[in-house]
Order: structure tokens, then sequence, then C-alpha cells
């Protein structure tokens, strides 16, 4: 089958002629037509997970994808062959990934049917990035009229957890380019800071002096997000993916909330999924390209929205 596979931690994405993957007991093989692009794969190839979990080389990277079951292992009840679906592929050994024509994941994994209004191309692009927004609303427990703010707004998790946040009805203040603005409207932002006009602290507090009640911060190193704490209210709540919080200076400050690691799995992708097919979600893809392209999607910066590689 034609994959894109690096030979080594740190390498890029090359073509290459791999074996199909069979789908052994408890899993099941799908024929991939599109494979979401994110951050995380880019951590992976570069080595973020060596000391954790084993690996095969050649490795193919890629977490997220959307296809067709073509066959399905011993013991599998769930799935059948012809079903349209959409799953990540981080099962161990690690390079197996959707960078590939073709993967065989556990039938039990985050792994979900798609509704037959939901294209392969959207669904690509939800699984790691909409998971991640939706553990956060979750985590966070929003509360109708509370005010929060989205630092990073722009990317996958970002554009996913501003609709997610506007619909449950609270106050949504997000950071982003100029540019980028109008968008951020649409997907029901209240307001959108300019974080190339000045601190984004400064400009918050100036507009909202009694402060925020959530932070949820998807880009800033641990001094920026410390420079954010004093913005959320006492007994608010104030969030990290990117491991930059720091429990102790939360507590001192009166705050919940933490560095969150996402854990969304098939329940939680299948309820993103139903959203999608009512309307209810817009899966913000900002660029499709051939599987070929997989090197410069994984080394490409300031995504509006998500990337997709067709396959």
């Amino acid at each position: 089958m034609r994959a894109m596979v690096v030979q080594e931690f740190g390498g890029s994405p090359e073509p290459a002629e791999m074996p199909v993957p069979a789908a052994g007991p408890g899993r099941i093989q799908i024929h991939l037509e599109a494979a979401g692009v994110n951050p995380y794969d880019r951590k992976v190839v570069d080595g973020m997970l060596r000391d954790r979990m084993p690996f095969d080389f050649p490795m193919i990277p890629g977490t997220d994808g959307a296809g067709i079951v073509t066959a399905v292992g011993e013991g599998v009840t769930d799935f059948a062959v012809g079903d349209r679906v959409v799953g990540k592929a981080v099962a161990a050994p690690l390079g197996h990934g959707t960078f590939a024509e073709y993967t065989a994941i556990p039938a039990d994994s985050t792994v979900a049917k798609l509704p037959d209004i939901v294209g392969s191309i959207q669904a690509a692009a939800l699984p790691t990035a909409g998971l991640a927004a939706q553990d956060l609303l979750d985590a966070a427990a929003l509360v109708p009229s509370q005010v929060v703010l989205i630092n990073g707004a722009s990317g996958g998790v970002g554009s996913f957890l501003v609709q997610l946040a506007a619909a449950a009805e609270v106050q949504v203040i997000v950071t982003a380019r100029p540019d980028d603005a109008d968008r951020m409207i649409r997907l029901g932002a209240d307001e959108v800071i300019d974080y190339t006009r000045g601190p984004v602290a400064d400009q918050v507090r100036a507009g909202h002096p009694g402060g925020v009640d959530v932070l949820f911060d998807l880009i800033a190193p641990a001094e920026t997000f410390a420079e954010l704490i004093p913005l959320v209210r006492p007994g608010g709540t104030a969030y990290s993916t990117t491991f930059a919080a720091d429990e102790a200076t939360l507590h001192d400050h009166g705050l919940k909330g933490g560095n969150l690691t996402s854990t969304g799995a098939a329940p939680e992708l299948r309820r993103l999924l139903q959203r999608v097919a009512e309307g209810d979600l817009v899966v913000p893809i900002d660029a499709t390209r051939p599987l070929t392209d997989a090197a410069q999607a994984l080394s490409a910066t300031g995504a509006r929205g998500k990337t997709v590689l067709v396959i």
C-alpha cells in the first residue's frame, strides 16, 4: 500500500510501499480516505513517546483517519465490512498510523461509525482536536452567562472549543489575529482580542476589569500562562493543554483546573459526530492536501482550523 513513513525519530515523512496491515483478533482494517493532521503527530515523529510506548520503523505517522472497514478480526461484533468509520490510530506499537491507504486498529478503541451525512474529510478532522475541546468543556462544567477566555482559538482545538463554549451560553472572548476575527465571530465568539496589539492580559483587563470565570489556554508557555492567571476570578477555572499550569500557583489564586490531557473515547466521539450531523458543530477545515504533502502539512504553522490529507 502507499504510505508516508519516517525512518527515524525527527525524520521527515517520505513516500514508501508498505504491507497492508491485517485485521488481527479484536481489530478492524480500514481503507482510509482521509487523515487529519495534528501538532501531536509531529511530536510523536520527534520522539515524544519513545520512552513510553514501543514503536516500529519505518514509522507511519498520523493519528486521525476516516474510511471504510474492509476486514474485521476474530471477536469483533460492533463493526462490519462496509461500515464507514472514523477513529484514532494510537495503539501500541506506534508506527502504524493513518498517513497510508490502510490502517488496522482495535475495535474497542476510539473509533465510531459515521452518520450518512458526514463525509470522510469532515470526519478525519474531528477526533483529536474535537475530543480535546469537548474534554475541556466537560472538565470546566461551564454555567450560562460565565465569561470565558480562550487563548489561541484559531487552531483546530480552539475552533471547536469556541463553538462548544458558545453553545453552552457563556460569553466567549478569544485571542486571534485580526484577519481571523470574522471567522471567530462566525464560530460563536463574542469578542476577539488582537494579540498582536500588545499583552493579552492588559487588553482583557481593560475590557473586563472584573476578570473572567474560565481560562482555556491552548498555546502559552508557562510564563505567559502565569501572566493570564490573575485575570481569573477566585473560585474560577484555568486549564492549559500545553502543560503550562503550575498547580501551586492555581491554588494560591483560589482556582480549579490544571494541565489537561484529552481522554475522550468512542462515546464522546459519537456525541461530536451527532452534533456535526445535526449541523450544531462546524468542522473547521483550513486546507486539504494530497497524502504526499504530509511533510509540509506537519511542519506548517499558523493554521486556521484543520488540515486534512486526502488519500
